[in-house]
């Protein structure tokens, strides 16, 4: 019978989604046809594993006494017997109740392998034996529930089942892994970030011990003798040429052979865009190299060493792969090619000749250097080259009583330098075998041709010709050093800006790419982040590329997000500017997501605050209530004293004020937290003002102390049970500190679509500096008889009076005390009819 095939989902630390996982592949299987069954999956009670479930098969436990308690395990004999072709196993490191068949999981599962059943299982890191040492290092948790590693390696399939930290974190904080009672313990102690990260880097790393096992077993068993290259990062510079296919199947096979390695396909175009290969072409190398596992990238260099150096050193290449040259042999003495000047300035990065069937066939002209001008200058240049030299050698011949050759001969010097500044290089070489000719007809012996007399004058016309082209070759490199300089200067520049912005704390999003718009002459730029639905824009500015893979030019911020440009093609050695730009904006995302993080803390320890607070205050208001309750009840219910008629009725009364006290304390609580999480729900209608008074004024001890002064004709607009409270609070407030002899005015005064209305009282008052904490929750200001109410009263009434649309201010009462200001909306006057309205 041959041996079943064991699969296992490895994780980092439970809540991973394991058993999810497992479930879904026996799920898969089910729907094939596959005879699947569930001989032991432990959902810890979360829903979502629960739900996968489905529809599988489960066999029925085994149940076991242990210690007065009835445990479940899986039932090996019956998975035995049902001989399923597929059984799914969980948490394959489980110790089994003493009694079972096996004192672990994984020789049960041993025992379905050797019967020829398929197993699904799960396992997590911190359970193999050899970690488990290094795993209580790092969690301070020792492992009692342990799996030998060679039972995990020798799986036929092992799937790692990945998630971040923080997603965990996530998970756990919305209650997903562990019961909400186990939740702070856990985030703080075992799934702590730093905690989760080690334990996810060394399950990476233990697969991929795995993986080279394997790598190992597979080239002996196909007796691969050669050696592969580990992870290797390779650019492949192409021309468009038809070798270019070739490099780039070449650097494939490269990349292919190191353990994680890529390779970057890369073209190279002039700065004046007049040179190069159709678009067309360009889009074909593209998909090709996206074909062959490779990423196309195009960048903007004077020269193609140099920016192809740029690039790789910009990407931390390793290995740079370039085709032998097309130029002949005799172009290449006149001038090194890219190849070897890219060898000669690599320092330590590797670069590998590739010969192909096109090479030494032809290429590009050798005294051509890279263009740093533009055209209309190198037009003028050899216009210039030309018209130049014999303009002023006819001039020169017209005088030449006047002066002798050196005179004449640093004249057209100068001609050919003048031309080396319009024109650069190429007019230059041209002006100078042009000038030389002129020397030599009109200014040497034998005049008017191209014969030489004496051997010192054709030695100087020779002199005069190297001389004009090695001055223009100088003066041609000085004005391309000077365009680099100028460059730096404003990267520079550039610099400066972003570090003082970061100095700063600048998180203007839209400045920063308005500034790398205008810097890098781009159309527009913008910050895109990739989802799992597509692309978002985070921000831009001008005309930004509609996505990734329409922009000219990008620059990774994170995993995630990308800054991209429109309309501007950089060279390579622009990249670092670039990606410092993009390395601001992670700056930036970074300071947001600590801000939202501080603000968040902030609130937390708000509620904290309020928690402690809320704790402090009701436990002396809900204890003393309480108290008088049970101290009544229980004299009522003693049989040790007769209690009179009238001792009865005081004790009921003692009972009935307290239940009192603890309705109110509760409402205000409850009002509270209406308030605080916006569930407060406003039903505004026209309400009589002088009713409203009179409701809520009625119920309150020491009422006939309130004198109401309010036009019976007053409405406002408001919801009656709010405004009920707000105005039972205030007037609750006013009679605590108010004295006995003393009385409270309500009046109200309308003006206009408002009402305003004023509770007075005549107490001691308060200073107008703590006016503003009075509506602060759990603020009780001056001396509060029996100190009761937790402070609450009057924030409510804050929070009603404004949910209802309405302002609550404080001022001081003529005379001495404290007068509340309330203003509420005027109820509308309703439609009268004009006289020519008014039925017959």
């Amino acid at each position: 019978m041959d041996r079943g095939k064991l699969r296992v989902y490895l994780g980092a630390a439970p809540g991973v989604g394991k058993t999810y996982a497992m479930l879904d592949e026996g799920f898969r299987r089910a729907e094939r046809g596959t005879d699947v069954v569930i001989g032991y999956v432990e959902t810890h009670g979360r829903p979502k594993t629960e739900v996968a479930l489905r529809d599988l098969e489960q066999v029925p436990r085994r149940r076991l006494d242990y210690k007065g308690a009835v445990l479940e395990e899986m039932d090996l004999q019956a998975v035995l017997d049902r001989r399923p072709a597929v059984v799914l196993v969980d948490e394959l490191a489980h110790t089994n109740v003493p009694g079972s068949t096996h004192e672990k999981r994984w020789q049960d599962v041993e025992a379905l392998l050797e019967a020829g059943i398929e197993v699904v299982t799960t396992v997590n890191i911190q359970h193999l034996e050899s970690l488990n040492d290094v795993t209580e290092a790092i969690t301070g948790v020792r492992q009692r529930e342990t799996v030998p590693d060679h039972v995990v390696r020798s799986a036929d399939q092992i799937e790692l089942v990945d998630m971040s930290p923080q997603a965990l974190r996530r998970r756990m904080a919305h209650g997903n892994i562990y019961a909400a009672d186990k939740i702070d313990a856990a985030l703080s102690r075992y799934f702590r970030e730093g905690n989760l990260t080690a334990l996810r880097e060394l399950a990476l790393l233990w697969l991929a011990d795995r993986v080279d096992e394997g790598l190992e077993r597979y080239r002996a068993q196909h007796e691969i003798d050669s050696t592969w290259a580990t992870r290797e990062r390779v650019i492949v510079p192409v021309s468009g040429g038809p070798e270019s296919l070739t490099l780039m199947r070449r650097a494939a096979r490269i990349a292919s052979r190191s353990a994680g390695g890529e390779w970057q396909a890369l073209y190279v175009t002039r700065r004046d865009g007049l040179s190069g290969i159709a678009p067309d072409r360009l889009t074909q190398l593209r998909a090709k190299a996206e074909g062959l596992g490779g990423t196309f990238h195009t960048v903007v260099g004077d020269d193609p060493a140099e920016g192809i150096l740029d690039f790789a050193r910009a990407e931390n290449a390793s290995q740079v792969l370039i085709g032998a040259s097309r130029r002949g042999r005799v172009s290449a003495l006149l001038r090194p090619g890219v190849g070897e000047r890219v060898v000669a300035a690599s320092g330590d990065i590797d670069v590998h000749i590739v010969t192909h069937e096109h090479a030494r066939r032809g290429g590009p002209n050798p005294l051509r250097p890279p263009a740093t001008l533009g055209r209309g200058r190198r037009i003028g240049g050899l216009v210039f080259a030309v018209l130049g030299p014999i303009g002023f050698s006819l001039l020169l011949w017209a005088s030449n009583d006047l002066h002798g050759l050196p005179t004449e001969a640093m004249t057209l010097m100068v001609v050919v330098v003048v031309t080396a500044l319009i024109g650069g290089l190429l007019p230059a070489v041209l002006a100078a075998l042009l000038s030389g000719v002129l020397l030599n007809l009109l200014f040497t012996p034998p005049l008017y041709t191209l014969t030489i007399d004496e051997p010192e004058n054709a030695i100087a016309i020779l002199l005069f010709v190297v001389v004009g082209i090695s001055v223009s070759t100088v003066v041609d490199i000085a004005a391309r050093r000077t365009a680099q300089a100028a460059k730096a200067r404003a990267e520079a520049d550039a610099l400066t800006v972003l570090s003082h912005s970061l100095l700063n704390a600048s998180d203007d999003l839209a400045g920063l790419l308005s500034s790398a718009s205008e810097l890098f002459s781009a159309r527009g730029a913008a910050v895109i982040r990739r989802t799992g639905g597509g692309e978002e824009v985070v921000g831009s500015c001008g005309t930004p590329p509609a996505s990734v893979e329409a922009a000219d030019m990008s620059a990774d911020i994170d995993e995630q997000t990308v800054l991209v440009l429109a309309g501007s093609r950089l060279p390579a050695s622009e990249r670092g500017l670039l990606n410092a730009y993009a390395a601001y904006a992670g700056v930036m995302a970074e300071r947001r997501r600590a801000t939202r993080a501080e603000v968040e803390r902030l609130r937390l320890a708000e509620a904290d605050r309020t928690r402690t607070a809320l704790l402090a205050a009701v436990s002396h208001d809900l204890r003393s209530p309480l108290a008088a309750v049970k101290a009544a009840v229980s004299s009522l219910r003693s049989t040790d004293v007769q209690w009179s008629a009238q001792d009865e009725a005081d004790l009921l009364e003692t009972i009935e004020e307290a239940t009192d006290r603890l309705t109110a304390l509760v409402t205000n609580l409850l009002d509270m937290s209406r308030i605080h999480t916006g569930s407060v729900r406003v039903a505004l209608t026209e309400t009589g003002l002088t009713r409203a008074v009179d409701q809520a004024v009625a119920p309150l001890a020491g009422s006939e102390r309130i004198e109401v002064a309010v036009d019976p004709e007053t409405e406002v607009l408001a919801d009656p049970g709010l405004l009920d409270r707000v105005l039972a609070n205030i007037c609750e407030n006013a009679l605590k500190y108010t004295p006995a002899s003393a009385r409270i005015r309500i009046d109200a005064v309308t003006d206009g679509d408002q009402v305003t209305l004023r509770i007075a009282d005549t107490g001691p008052g308060v200073a107008v500096a703590e006016h503003a904490r009075l509506f602060v929750p759990f603020q009780r200001l001056g001396d509060v008889p029996d100190q009761e109410g937790v402070g609450l009263g009057l924030a409510v009434a804050a929070g009603l009076t404004e949910a209802m649309g309405g302002t609550i201010a404080t001022e001081e009462t003529p005379g001495g005390g404290l007068t509340f200001v309330l203003e509420l909306p005027a109820a509308p006057l309703p439609d009268v009819p004009r006289p020519e309205e008014t039925p017959a």
